[in-house]
């Protein structure tokens, strides 16, 4: 995103912001959750400490759902042949980055939002998610903050008021909430967060199913741990199984050690069955039936991945640019897509396929870059490596171009999730590193 300098909407003081005003999926398929995150053309003022979002100019295009849409904030006061006249370039940087076979009529007909809520809804709309289904989420949201500003000696009797209105998505949305409060390190609210999910499992009956549910799971786990320690047989997996109480621990059990459960398991199963009598006969001829149909179904499950993951990796070896393919669809590669890529090499070198070999090792040239970490964390390390303050200072100083907004948000993440299982004296130089970083960004804020 370029750089650009505007004024802080609260107290008019010059300040340096990162904006980005094209949002071009046909170019880079991450844009339009950079955009629906609410992160991007947001201030960061250090003088009043404001943090808002910044009134800018936008054009959304997606080309798969035929979207060119545009948002000139009302407080701009832009005239329309002022619109016109910053549209136009964006415009033409679109058209002229498609195919001229993809360019059709709707590149003509841009439509206009009034408000950059409604700019979001069309977005969301063509998903397949509808007004109705975000009004119902921001309820959800609404009652979440309802509940965490009610007092803890009051909250068991709100809850009970509200619990029709606690369904399996409230607690969904509750945990997606949490751990996005963790990785950012706000650690106040993730606590608050988790205290309310926890009075929500024991005060209604829909959490206590869920908790329950998910001390099975636990149970599970443990028991396949417990007995493994010394190796785990067909035949300590199948008196496992034989031994589950709830189908919730049965299939826990399954999906964890499925590998395990092949044609010499069922073999032996078959066998206790035939040596049994009576009522233990029904129940492991019952089990074999559940086992069958639960391992079928992670099979089928498994295949439809592994197909999927196929079908991604070819479309990704026939396009163009196979290294602007795969940073397109990093979002969809998963551990069956890794596995798929490891045998398309094997196989590639197998035949003498250089070509293909070739295509295969810039998808996975590609996946390693994108994980690599941040250039923001290199950074840091050599911060952190620096042996007293004048040597800091001085490669602060080398590299000023770096301390950016989001190196900032990057060091103070880092620093808040510092202190709990880390050396005390790592935590300290972090607490330097990050003292001078912010004294030199205000020093150079202030000359500006």
């Amino acid at each position: 995103m370029p750089r650009i300098q505007t004024n802080c909407p609260r107290c008019h003081q010059p300040i340096v912001a990162d904006v980005q005003q094209l949002f071009d999926l046909a170019e880079n398929p991450t844009d339009k959750q950079k955009l629906l995150s609410g992160a991007v053309n947001v201030a960061h003022c250090p003088n009043c400490g404001f943090e808002g979002p910044l009134a800018t100019p936008m054009l959304y295009h997606d080309p798969e759902k035929e979207l060119l849409l545009t948002f000139f904030p009302p407080e701009m006061g832009m005239a329309l042949g002022e619109q016109e006249r910053v549209l136009g370039p964006m415009i033409k940087q679109v058209v002229d980055r498609l195919p001229k076979e993809k360019r059709k009529a709707y590149l003509l007909q841009p439509q206009a939002m009034l408000t950059y809520q409604t700019l979001i809804e069309k977005i969301l709309e063509a998903d397949g998610i509808t007004k109705e289904m975000i009004e119902a989420q921001q309820k959800k949201i609404n009652l979440i903050q309802q509940l965490l500003n009610v007092p803890a000696e009051n909250r068991a009797a709100e809850i009970k008021k509200e619990e029709p209105n606690i369904d399996e998505a409230v607690f969904s949305l509750l945990a997606r909430l949490t751990e996005a409060a963790v990785a950012q390190g706000d650690k106040a609210t993730g606590q608050q967060l988790a205290t309310l999910q926890k009075d929500l499992m024991e005060n209604t009956a829909l959490g206590g199913k869920i908790k329950e549910q998910a001390q099975e799971v636990q149970a599970a786990i443990k028991s396949l741990q417990d007995t493994g320690k010394d190796g785990l047989t067909r035949e300590k997996l199948l008196d496992l199984l034989i031994q589950a109480p709830t189908d919730i621990r049965l299939s826990t059990l399954v999906g964890y050690a499925r590998s395990g459960m092949d044609y010499s398991f069922f073999q032996m199963l078959t066998e206790r069955i035939d040596h049994a009598e009576g009522d233990e006969k029904q129940k492991l001829t019952d089990l074999r039936t559940k086992l069958l149909d639960m391992t079928s179904q992670i099979d089928k499950q498994i295949d439809e991945e592994l197909k999927a993951a196929r079908q991604l990796l070819e479309k990704i070896v026939a396009a163009p640019d196979v290294e602007k393919e795969t940073e397109n669809n990093l979002g969809q590669i998963d551990q069956f897509f890794s596995q798929v890529l490891e045998t398309a090499i094997q196989d590639a070198r197998q035949r003498g396929d250089m070509e293909r070999s070739a295509k295969l090792q810039q998808v996975v040239a590609a996946i390693e870059k994108a994980s690599a970490p941040p250039p923001e964390f290199e950074l840091i390390e050599k911060l952190l490596s620096t042996n007293d303050d004048a040597e800091l200072n001085k490669a602060i100083e080398q590299n000023s171009s770096k301390i950016t907004p989001q190196f900032l948000q990057i060091l103070n993440s880092v620093v808040a999730q510092s202190g709990e299982g880390q050396d005390p004296e790592v935590g300290k130089r972090l607490q330097t590193v990050y003292s001078a970083v912010m004294r030199y960004s205000m020093q150079q804020n202030l000359k500006k």
